[in-house]
């Protein structure tokens, strides 16, 4: 029997107009997001010399800021948008965590959700630029899978959270608060809600049952195990991931070659508007 033909890769009219209008309707809107939260610190100086004790930048410091970063800053990008988001997400309780809760709690359009697990070490980021260019990139974090309690602090804050919520976004960046447990009762309490995953790992068929996945051109090559170099190859390991993992579409990014939208019907190639950049 000879397979069926898969329909062709279709592109989209890139209309700012058209997306704008789309973004106006997310204001006042409900939309809960659940995942790793983590604190972004920028360290911000200048440099002039090498260090005398090894071929390294000395960066003058200068300035230094910190913002919500992970799951937080998805939360904050919707408020933004003038959507109201619910945040259910983990913290230490270390001085990272505290300083994270507090921005958290400073944003409006954010509705905070946020346990405390004793022992754990809040995701910290500390980025070092200079003149605009970033150096180094240092990192402290947990990635273990949540204690019981805090899983089940997490799961108790989902089914509180969730009612009046009109979506949910599952934000994993593997530092492991969306343990198989935590994401299964998500999708399953969302029901008919839509749930977009920002995915990480392997294993796509843990987000069995989402309406929409977004990884990068990396991750859907890892997850497909096949290089996603060409526009046609990411196509079709979208299209493996949609049939072996039962979400309803996947949203590839693909840097310069923008995006693809593929569920079982069609292929939808979004192209990139070229941007001359040497820091993302």
């Amino acid at each position: 029997m000879a397979k069926p033909k898969s329909p062709p890769l279709e592109t989209a009219a890139t209309d700012p107009g058209a997306l704008s209008g789309l973004l106006d309707r997310l204001a006042g809107r409900r939309v809960l997001v659940v995942g790793d939260a983590m604190l972004d610190r920028t360290v911000m100086g200048a440099v002039d010399r090498v260090s005398p004790e090894a071929p390294i930048p000395v960066l003058r410091v200068d300035g230094e800021e910190a913002v919500p970063g992970g799951a937080a800053n998805v939360a904050r990008n919707l408020a933004g948008l003038g959507a109201q988001a619910l945040l259910v997400a983990i913290t230490g309780d270390d001085p990272a965590g505290s300083e994270l809760q507090s921005l958290i709690g400073g944003i409006a359009g954010i509705e905070p959700w946020l346990a405390v697990e004793p022992g754990r070490i809040t995701t910290q980021k500390t980025r070092f630029r200079a003149q605009g260019q970033q150096l180094l990139r240092a990192d402290r974090e947990t990635v273990a899978p949540l204690s019981e309690l805090a899983e089940a602090r997490i799961l108790g804050a989902i089914e509180q959270a969730l009612p009046g919520c009109e979506a949910v976004v599952l934000s994993d960046y593997a530092k492991g608060v969306l343990t198989p447990a935590v994401i299964a009762k998500a999708i399953a309490l969302a029901g008919k809600r839509p749930v977009m995953v920002d995915p990480k790992g392997r294993d796509y068929t843990r987000y069995r049952g989402a309406a929409m996945i977004t990884p990068n051109r990396g991750e859907l090559g890892l997850a497909a195990g096949a290089a996603c170099d060409s526009l046609e190859g990411a196509v079709d390991a979208a299209r493996g991931i949609v049939r072996r993992c039962g979400v309803g579409a996947v949203l590839a990014t693909l840097s310069q070659d923008g995006m693809v939208l593929v569920d079982a019907k069609r292929a939808l190639h979004l192209p990139a508007r070229a941007r001359e950049v040497f820091d993302v």
